[in-house]
């Protein structure tokens, strides 16, 4: 093995923790969206608008590095941007879906990304694509219908809130997509300021337009909103972020995954709603699915 392939090895380790951890985080958002004070738009809006706090915070911090390479030219600055506007479509398309179709048909079909990302890679940029690999990804998926309850549970939605739900998948896949061809170029945290700012810029209006109100009334309003930019968004968007640097993005995109059975567990253990035998084995479906996927 060569010093450069040797070297790679503990990088891509680091990179697939790095991205488990970040799918991890953003599935905890579910608990932080249900117990938030405020409509879902507004939830939107700051959680991209409070996450620039820890990130300006930590560039302040970390300064400048050579790796660091400011934007040259406008061409930049709209790649720099261009991912946080499909983040804020993707954030109110899907909360949009969430009032107008059932959970379970808004969850499974936001969680379509994966297959956006790797058509998209294939037809856009050519990227190979395994057989194992999508096997991985049509178990994964698998994995996802069983644990929401299996098909008989997805027959109750609206096309409508249907579709919403579909276009929230194919901007998360451009997403994605547009952070991957970024971090050849960017650093993980300059990448991460300017999408969340255009972000944020870009859920203002739509937060404004639809809510009553902006802000939340109690302590425990904001902390909920808190924890949903600093954990979910600046923790896990940065750490899947870092880990496209290294693995490709679509299987990066498979840890949207992870978001159905992080939520669930989580909403069994503070929520005390109860995980039946059906979404353990659909829990386990994903998981085993994402190893087939790493495979490939």
């Amino acid at each position: 093995m060569t010093q450069a392939a040797s070297s790679a090895v503990p990088r891509n380790r680091l990179a697939m923790a790095a991205l488990i951890i970040g799918g991890a985080a953003i599935g905890g958002s579910p608990i932080f969206v249900r117990l938030s004070e405020v409509g879902p738009m507004a939830t939107a809006f700051w959680r991209v608008a409070l996450a620039l706090i820890p990130l300006l915070a930590w560039s302040r911090l970390r300064g400048g590095t050579a790796a660091d390479k400011p934007p040259q030219r406008l061409s930049d600055y709209a790649q720099l941007v261009l991912p946080g506007v499909f983040l804020a479509i993707d954030l109110a398309a899907w909360h949009l879906a969430l009032t107008m179709t059932s959970v379970a048909n808004a969850t499974l079909l936001a969680n379509l990304a994966p297959v956006f990302v790797t058509l998209a890679g294939w037809a856009l940029f050519r990227s190979a694509v395994s057989g194992i690999f999508l096997g991985g990804l049509a178990t994964a998926i698998a994995g996802v219908v069983v644990l929401k309850g299996g098909p008989t549970a997805l027959g109750g939605g609206d096309l409508a809130g249907d579709g919403i739900a579909i276009v929230a998948a194919a901007f998360y896949a451009g997403y994605i997509l547009a952070i991957g061809r970024l971090r050849s170029r960017f650093s993980t945290n300059r990448i991460m300021i300017w999408s969340t700012a255009s972000a944020a810029v870009c859920m203002l209006p739509m937060a404004l337009l639809a809510e009553p109100s902006l802000f939340p009334t109690s302590a425990f309003g904001w902390a909920m909103l808190f924890g949903l930019a600093f954990v979910s968004h600046a923790g896990g968007q940065v750490a899947i972020t870092y880990a496209l640097a290294f693995l490709p993005p679509a299987f990066s995109s498979l840890t949207l995954l992870l978001q159905p059975v992080v939520a669930a567990l989580l909403a069994w253990v503070l929520l005390s709603e109860p995980v039946g035998a059906m979404q353990a084995i659909g829990g386990a479906i994903v998981l085993i699915g994402i190893l087939i996927a790493r495979r490939g």
